[in-house]
């Protein structure tokens, strides 16, 4: 990961998208509660748990400094977060959608002060590994929450059939935060320096960026090239579910138009926002 990462500060969308949230819950009836989501397992309630869930972690760890559950023999980080996180959400299901809404209302201006009293060019509290194995940027670790919320939000509205929280504000962060995984994804494709991969996002959110190699890894960067060795193309809505893993990589594929050098552009479609 480059020291010349494209830098956001991400805070300022958190209350945002936490009233977008809170207003779609109130909105829900008894059945859209209950209504399965993408995530496997979790329907909307449970989606909503896992979220809350993510207050309260953040805010023991990170202002607190509380470790919170350990691992266990044989725990991986994604096997890890599966267990506890799927510990939680049945805990939660004795809880009332009311009292969701009420926590998330209650912890959310709590963890806004988390990401006040930060230094966005310090070092993360938690590293973001989708983005590399160097220590991740604090900025990088907060907008990588702002994407979790975000994404968890589009998923309950898939389920009810609600679109929004999708202009252009709240969406372009999004993106470019999960672009940041362009260069992990590329790792294992070594080209000479200057070699470059374009990755053009369509859509009100959209844009150009371009991944650049060193010789020995590669950097993300907003200038464009006029000659790169493969290019991508995919809608914004595309991306963000391919990070996500709200869509696979085959079925992504089947979106996306590639062009140039076959094995960067393959490559650059393996694009992983997530711990998986």
């Amino acid at each position: 990961m480059a020291d010349d990462m494209i830098p956001l500060d991400t805070r300022p969308l958190f209350p945002l998208e936490r009233q977008a949230l809170v207003d779609l819950l109130r909105s829900l009836d008894v059945a859209d509660w209950a209504k399965p989501t993408v995530c496997p397992g979790w329907d909307v309630h449970d989606v909503t748990a896992h979220i809350l869930n993510d207050y309260l972690r953040r805010i023991s760890g990170s202002r607190d400094e509380y470790d919170g559950a350990v691992f266990v023999e044989g725990d991986t980080l994604p096997t890890y977060l599966a267990r506890v996180n799927d510990e939680f959400v049945h805990a939660m299901r004795q809880c009332s959608p009311q009292v969701l809404i009420d926590l998330l209302t209650h912890l959310g201006p709590q963890l806004d002060l988390v990401w006040a009293t930060t230094d966005l060019a310090g070092p993360a509290h938690l590293d973001v590994s989708w983005a590399g194995p160097e220590r991740s940027p604090a900025w990088l670790d907060i907008a990588r929450d702002y994407t979790e919320f975000w994404v968890h939000q589009q998923q309950i509205r898939d389920a009810v059939s609600r679109p929004g929280a999708d202009d252009v504000p709240m969406t372009r962060p999004v993106l470019v935060t999960f672009l940041h995984a362009l260069p992990f994804a590329l790792r294992d494709r070594t080209r000479p320096r200057g070699t470059a991969v374009l990755f053009e996002i369509t859509g009100p959110a959209g844009g150009y960026w371009t991944a650049v190699s060193d010789g020995a890894g590669w950097d993300l960067t907003n200038t464009p090239v006029e000659q790169p060795a493969a290019s991508v193309r995919m809608a914004q809505d595309t991306l963000w579910r391919l990070a996500s893993r709200g869509l696979t990589v085959d079925e992504a594929r089947q979106r996306v138009d590639i062009n140039g050098d076959p094995e960067l552009a393959t490559a650059a479609t393996t694009l992983l926002a997530i711990v998986a």
